[in-house]
């Protein structure tokens, strides 16, 4: 392998916590410069809404998020809001020329997902990119959403991701959900999700453990950007 890159493997915390993490690490490679990328996989508890950057929350029932234990936060990417509840979420922070193509940003997303996407197929799953298209603005509900640089599995969405870019680099998040409420999301967002749009870990690929689908990621980037990752520092 011919570079390394930082790893911060699976944990669980608040969504508050989780965005401040990712903004940090992306000032922390602004402000020292740093070379190396680093991924992070975390998780949700409470279950979480997230806004996109400047995205308006008048749409988010917020008397049901209160009475059921549902933290709100804003993104610092931009995008649909998105219920983080049972999923794998990742994050990617890199120099704009740690990619190939990392000026264009439709090229990095492709890049950063073609990462995941052999994550994914190393735990059964055969994720590909969908030809290029414009995103539909009638779901509020982001997975609702598709556009050329998600990733779907049989026809289906199976992970979302958001990008955003501070003084030449990238911070790349997204999530693969293992299940979804659908009555929950409805409630939250006035619609219910469209299931013959999205998939879940659960749906496509049953046996792939929380810990065997963190483990298949690492492995994708690693092969991916030929890295071999160390313990964050």
């Amino acid at each position: 392998m011919t570079g390394h890159a930082f790893f911060i493997p699976y944990s669980v915390n608040s969504g508050k916590f989780n965005m401040d993490f990712d903004e940090k690490l992306l000032n922390i490679a602004v402000s020292e410069k740093k070379e190396t990328p680093t991924l992070r996989l975390y998780g949700w508890s409470p279950a979480c809404v997230s806004l996109g950057r400047n995205q308006d929350d008048s749409h988010i029932n917020k008397d049901f998020c209160n009475e059921n234990n549902i933290d709100i936060v804003r993104r610092l990417t931009g995008g649909r809001a998105l219920l983080h509840d049972n999923e794998l979420t990742y994050s990617f922070v890199c120099p704009v020329n740690f990619l190939k193509n990392g000026e264009t940003i439709i090229h990095s997303y492709k890049e950063i997902s073609g990462a995941l996407a052999t994550g994914l197929k190393k735990a059964g799953i055969a994720a590909y990119m969908p030809e290029e298209k414009k995103a539909s603005t009638k779901f509020e509900y982001c997975m609702s959403l598709s556009t050329g640089a998600d990733l779907s599995f049989k026809g289906k969405k199976i992970a979302g991701s958001a990008q955003f870019r501070k003084q030449g680099y990238i911070l790349q998040h997204g999530s693969i959900m293992f299940d979804y409420d659908k009555e929950k999301i409805k409630n939250i967002f006035g619609e219910a999700p469209l299931e013959d749009k999205i998939t879940t870990i659960k749906e496509s690929a049953p046996q792939v453990s929380l810990e065997g689908l963190s483990n298949s990621l690492k492995a994708g980037f690693e092969e991916y950007f030929d890295l071999y990752f160390k313990p964050f520092s």
